[in-house]
């Protein structure tokens, strides 16, 4: 992890007093969505200077290369298109004030549409909606420029809107959203139209930073035409222009939109020529006819009037003083900054192990490792939920070592022992990542298999599932348990993978669908084939395990059928209706012959007593098997009804 010393580096952000000002003014707490970006990394680093009570929430499972030297308590995880996820911090931290800098597509990379649309208004509306729940005091929405289109030219903010792009229309729709929900709901929400922000912690790969970087080393980057024109405002001013907004007088800004820019028509040639004079370049830039975006315009910039009448801002860095400063911060800072995003480009996803860990203390180390090997072999982001279903041995003891040696380790200790599938539970829960695993912490469960796992999670199935092809061992037992599955897969009204365990790869959508789940009495895996989705096995040998004995026997073995069978099969029910029709019929058969015998065959009939012992316990023996039958049921039934928490935690324990 880079480190640095926050003091001297934000000094590098030459805040004013008039920014501390406004700091302090803001309702908290503070939430700043899409605080992983860059002019959201921007404002969030300059509250936090003044404040504690301001948090970064971002959709990435994992902390952003922006904020990596930040204390991670502020930093938050949510995916705006989930609206309990959004409700749960609202709930959490009791919110004053709202950033929503949280946005989709602006670079060309961003091309999944479909996400676009989710994340810019749908993603919008969820955080208006809760907003308005909770009765936020500021909520101000990251707006762009582009949501002029085609009238890109100075306009003000009542111009037409003509968007040119799937980006462009999800902005302009949500100035629209904006608009409504402050005009006719009177929320006080507002939206910033900003223009070509640029500063410290901008992407690397864009006009300023590249332009920098090659004027350290005496030289251009590639350009393009030298009279398109952009609009570009330093990040300090575009965050005191979002401060004051927070601050602004709801009763005449609510609904509306304002534009963030300078007022200045600049040119690629104004901007590479400030830069040759930084630099002291010698040679003048060469001049390309590279493609552009092909939304972009030829001009773009930007009228503020409205944002100096109702905001009181008006940019005040000039270019060349926003260059410098941009200068001083990417030379000394940006290059290990830069290699961790580089890093973090590379992991495409997040993984979340859960491990059930009872009697498996001496394991629990070796499943540590094993993991870790494992997740950075595969170029993932991970985090490792250890699940101590209040174990007899020194599990907790071992847990805590973990936790004060790794920050991917987070240790969940209950209340008293909850079984294995509510241990699950508890972790999945607590669970960040794009993908959960289930293990059993005796090794059972081999990790390596993971690997595999994930390649199938990469072709697109949502559960993959280790199937047991052969088990180490008890033969015998192995075969009862090949047995069961067969017998199980035929009596249940859902489709079950064969020889299937709990240890599997789901998809956070599943995950998500089983927490939602409201029923107390889970049996995992049985569950996992009811969400259904895309699924798929990957064979391996189920080894013994590495220490100790297992703890089942066959009076648990035998409970866990029962609970397969009585959770997801109606089997025994329609067998007793079945089996009750036909013994009614041999009866009703059986009472007309003994009539017929008596009358015209036979009058001469012994009492047949052992024959009438018989049937007595014949029908009382099936009665009672029918009564347990409709008893596991009704238990089942009772059990559901109490609606008793399926676990409670009584500790847990992440790094500091």
């Amino acid at each position: 992890m880079v480190i640095f010393e926050p003091n001297k580096y934000l000094t590098l952000l030459l805040l004013s007093d008039k920014i501390q000002k406004q700091v302090n003014q803001l309702h908290g707490p503070i939430l700043i969505f899409g605080a992983g970006g860059f002019i959201g990394a921007n404002l969030f680093r300059t509250i936090a200077k003044y404040r504690n009570d301001v948090y970064a929430v971002t959709s990435k499972p994992f902390i952003p290369w922006r904020l990596d030297d930040w204390n991670p308590k502020q930093i938050l995880h949510c995916n705006i298109t989930k609206k309990d996820e959004i409700e749960r911090i609202f709930e959490e931290h009791h919110v004053g004030t709202i950033f929503d800098l949280a946005a989709y597509g602006a670079y060309s990379k961003q091309s999944d549409v479909d996400l676009i649309y989710e994340t810019n208004l749908m993603g919008l509306l969820n955080l208006l909606e809760l907003s308005s729940k909770f009765s936020i005091r500021a909520f101000v929405h990251a707006g762009s420029s582009s949501e002029y289109g085609l009238n890109a030219a100075a306009p003000k903010e009542d111009a037409p809107l003509m968007p040119n792009s799937h980006y462009a229309v999800t902005k302009a729709s949500a100035a629209h959203m904006i608009k409504f929900y402050g005009t006719i709901k009177e929320m006080p929400v507002l939206n910033l139209r900003y223009y070509s922000i640029y500063g410290p912690f901008e992407e690397p790969d864009r006009l300023i930073p590249q332009l920098i970087e090659k004027g350290m080393k005496g030289s251009y980057p590639p350009l393009v035409q030298p009279d398109i024109s952009r609009d570009f405002v330093y990040v300090d001013d575009a965050v005191y222009a979002t401060l004051l907004s927070a601050n602004s007088d709801f009763l005449k800004t609510r609904g509306q939109s304002f534009n963030i820019a300078s007022n200045s028509k600049t040119t690629i040639r104004d901007i590479a020529f400030t830069i040759k004079g930084i630099f002291n370049l010698p040679s003048d830039p060469e001049w390309g006819d590279f493609p552009n975006r092909k939304w972009d315009l030829k001009d773009w910039y930007g009228d503020a009037s409205k944002a100096k009448e109702l905001l009181n801002w008006e940019n005040q860095t000039t270019l060349k003083e926003g260059l410098t400063q941009t200068y001083e911060w990417q030379k000394d800072y940006s290059k290990p900054l830069y290699e961790k995003k580089i890093v973090q480009d590379k992991i495409r996803h997040k993984l979340s192990a859960v491990i059930a860990c009872y009697r498996d203390a001496q394991a629990v180390p070796y499943m540590y490792e094993r993991l870790t090997t494992t997740f950075k072999k595969i170029g993932v982001d991970y985090e490792i939920i250890f699940v101590n279903d209040a174990s007899p041995d020194n599990a907790s003891a071992v847990l805590q070592d973990l936790v004060n040696k790794d920050g991917h380790v987070i240790a969940i200790e209950h209340s008293r022992n909850f079984g294995s599938q509510a241990a699950f539970l508890s972790g999945m829960e607590l669970s960040t990542g794009d993908g959960v695993i289930l293990l059993d912490g005796d090794l059972q469960d081999p990790p390596e298999l993971i690997e595999q796992f994930y390649a199938q999670f990469l072709e697109g199935y949502d559960v993959i599932y280790g199937r047991r092809v052969a088990r180490e061992g008890n033969q015998s037992l192995a075969f009862f348990y090949k047995a069961f599955y067969r017998l199980f897969r035929s009596v249940s009204y859902v489709p079950m993978p064969l020889d299937a365990g709990d240890f599997s790869l789901m998809n956070r959508k599943v995950v998500d669908e089983l927490i939602k789940l409201p029923e107390t009495d889970q049996f995992m895996r049985g569950l996992r084939a009811w969400v259904g989705f895309k699924q798929t096995g990957v064979d391996y040998v189920r080894p013994e395990r590495m220490f100790g004995v297992t703890t089942n026997n066959w009076r648990k073995n035998l409970a866990w059928a029962r609970k397969a069978i009585f959770s997801f099969s109606f089997v025994p029910l329609e067998l007793m209706t079945y089996l009750g029709g036909v013994l009614t019929a041999i009866s009703f058969v059986a009472i007309i012959w003994v009539i017929i015998n008596a009358i015209f065959i036979d009058h001469n009939i012994p009492h047949g007593i052992p024959t009438i012992i018989v049937l007595i316990l014949f029908f009382g023996g099936l009665n009672m098997m029918s009564i347990s039958i409709l008893g596991e049921y009704q238990g089942k039934i009772l059990e559901e009804t109490k609606r008793r928490p399926k676990f409670i935690r009584r500790n847990v324990f992440r790094k500091e």
